[in-house]
Formats: C-alpha cells, structure tokens, sequence
C-alpha cells in the first residue's frame, strides 16, 4: 500500500494541485461575474484582467528573472484551462501573453527580453502575436509584410490580420519579409510597440465568440524601429514562429478543456435538477451515456494536453506532434461536449440566459486559430512519415 501510494506517475503534483485550486477561486469570485457581460458587450473584461494580474495569472508564464511567476508549462496550462471554464475571453489574456513573448523566450537577445519581458511579468503591458494576414492564413509563408533595412532601423509595411488583443496589448511580435528572395528563410521576427508612429488599428471583429476579446487588423505604415528589436538573427523569424506554435498549441488545447470543462459542470447540474415526466432528466439511461461520452472525451483531451506541456517544458523532440494532436484532440472534444451541453438543457440551452450557448461558440475557434485543425492533422502526419 505504501508502494502505491508513492506511485506518482500520471498524477499531478501538490504545487499544481495548488494552482488549479488558487486559480479556480479567484475565477469564481472574480471572472466567472464578468463572462456573460463581455459576450454581451463584446469588450475587454478589464475586470478580470485586474483580479488575474493581482493573483499573478494574467502571463505566469514569465521568468522570475524577468519579475514572473515562472511557472512551467503545465502549471500555465492548468491556469489558462480553468480561465477558460468561467470565461473563454478573459483566457486569452495568459495565453496570448506567452504567444506574444514566446519568440522573446526562444531566440531574443537578453536586452530585448528585460526590455518587454518584465512590464509584461510586472502587468503593466500586454503582448500580442502577428502572424497572419488577409492573404497569408494556413500559408503564413506566403505573408506580404515587409521589413526594409535603412541604416540602423528597419522600415515595416504591411497588413496583420485576426491579431487577438490587438488595440489592447502595448507589444507586438510582427513577422515581415526581409529577403522576398529566400522563401521561408527571408521572413525576420521583430517587436513593434503600440506607440510606434505608423501602427493603428482596424474595427474590431464581429465574431461568433470570444466576443471579450478584441480582434483586429494591426497597420503598419512605415512603421521605423531600431535594429535591435529584431528577435533573433535576420532571417529565423519563420522557425521562429512555427517553433513558437509548438509550444502555443498546448495553450489552446488547455483552453479547449476550460471551456468543455465550464460546458459540462454546468450541464450536469442541470440534469439532475431538471424534472420531467416525474422523474430528474439524469435519471434517463440516453441522459446518461451522453454525460458518460463528454467526461470521456473531455478527460482523454486533458491527459493529451498534460502530456503535451510536458513536452513543452522539457523540449522533447516529438512536441510538435503532441502539440498539434492535443490542440486538435481537445478543440474537436470541446465542440462536441458543448453541442452536447446545449442539448441536454433543451430550449433552455438555446436561450443567453444560460452559458452553455456562449460555450458552444467560444468552442468553435479553439478548432481554427493558431492552425486550424485540417492544418493540424497534416502537421501530425508528417511527423508520423519522418519516423
């Protein structure tokens, strides 16, 4: 008995454990009050970004070096899946914070990374991510933004497209071409700021859910920085950027949970007060199976995307496998959980006086942004055919 209760293999330890219970009460208290009125409004939970950054969850990410929490990336994942279950949107603030910086993490010179790393641990700015544009979605290489060499700063022009916190984030990681003649390995990674004259910004999107989160075209218009905030050497942007989604991936996998986590608590509460013909609706067998196949699937994705931030973490070299099998894994598991949370409430799951619905749409992008899921299964293919 001894032996088995100090096997500790697929189970979390006590200092995660902690995590998931620290983050789940300030979500109760202060998160979950504001879900609906940011779907409703379609505005930045500021709120909540307040109650998360005080908690130091708003990019726990972030090494103590840099003033961080410096918490792994499992503990990030557990923080960014129970945001997600009280509130899609308000996730986005830490898993957008380590997309934004994780190119700064991964190849940024150590001024670069004490210059907008620590405002970022500290809560005082946010970081978004530019990758795509009108043109250039799936096939980010094919992006038109380019990078011009003038002495000592390069010149940025171009179109960034669906950049999530865009108007909000003080920080920008932009991918622009800086060779057009070197395909892949002509595209350079910088850091563009807000206040740079020459960025503004498009008219939010009108989306189907995520609503609290902004979504905007970032424009930049002869937008001049200096030299040093190119991240990494000229040329690596694109590595940078995909090497960057291997680690990201495992973010929205976590969020993917969250949601289908929120969807069903929330159904099974439900079922079992819900009565018709005489009797609770959890008392029927179809009732049942339904509620037996969303814990399955949803458990199956969250032991995917555990292993998965595992890999993050150590840097295995099949991360980009599990990463982009966890992120599709979970995203198709949370679409299904949350439909099927829509059906168990009936009309009821229909109406915005219930969660479930704002559930069910929030779902539905964890299955498209940072690659959608056709994208994924290539990913996972061709790794499988390298072996």
């Amino acid at each position: 008995m001894a032996a088995a209760q100090a096997f500790d293999v697929y189970q979390l330890s006590d200092e995660h454990q902690a995590v998931r219970e620290a983050v789940r009460e300030v979500c109760a208290a202060k998160v979950l009050p504001h879900a609906a009125e940011a779907d409703e409004t379609g505005e930045f939970p500021k709120a909540s970004y307040d109650a998360l950054r005080a908690a130091d969850f708003h990019a726990p990410h972030i090494p103590v070096e840099y003033g961080g929490a410096g918490a792994d990336a499992l503990a990030t994942a557990i923080v960014i899946e129970e945001v997600a279950r009280a509130c899609a949107s308000s996730s986005l603030i830490p898993a957008v914070n380590k997309l934004g910086t994780m190119p700064l993490i991964l190849a940024g010179s150590a001024e670069l990374k004490r210059t907008y790393l620590t405002p970022v641990g500290a809560g005082d700015a946010m970081f978004s991510y530019c990758l795509s544009e009108p043109e250039a979605g799936s096939d980010a290489a094919a992006m038109s933004t380019r990078a011009e060499r003038d002495g000592d700063h390069w010149v940025l022009n171009g179109v960034k497209r669906w950049i999530t916190n865009a108007g909000v984030s003080d920080f920008y990681t932009v991918f622009a071409v800086t060779d057009s003649a070197a395909g892949s390995r002509g595209i350079s990674a910088f850091v563009v700021e807000k206040s740079d004259p020459g960025v503004s910004f498009g008219a939010p999107e009108k989306k189907l859910g995520i609503k609290g989160s902004p979504t905007r075209e970032v424009y930049l218009d002869g937008v001049r920085i200096p030299a040093d905030r190119m991240i990494g050497a000229e040329g690596t942007g694109f590595a940078t950027a995909m090497q960057t989604l291997d680690h990201t991936r495992v973010t929205i996998a976590a969020q993917a949970v969250g949601i289908a986590q929120g969807a069903l608590d929330y159904a099974k509460g439900y079922v079992r007060e819900r009565r018709q013909f005489g009797r609770a609706v959890a008392d029927f067998q179809g009732v049942q199976f339904m509620l037996a196949d969303m814990g399955m699937k949803l458990e199956a994705a969250r032991q995917l995307t555990y292993a998965a931030a595992g890999r993050s973490e150590r840097g295995d070299a099949d991360l980009t496998y599990f990463g982009a099998a966890a992120k599709c894994f979970a995203s198709d598991a949370a679409m299904e959980i949350t439909t099927d949370a829509v059906q168990l409430l009936g009309g009821y799951g229909y109406t915005r006086d219930y969660p479930v619905e704002r559930m069910m749409r929030d779902a539905k992008i964890t299955q498209i942004y940072e690659g959608t899921n056709q994208v994924q299964r290539i990913v996972m293919a061709r790794q499988l055919l390298k072996d």
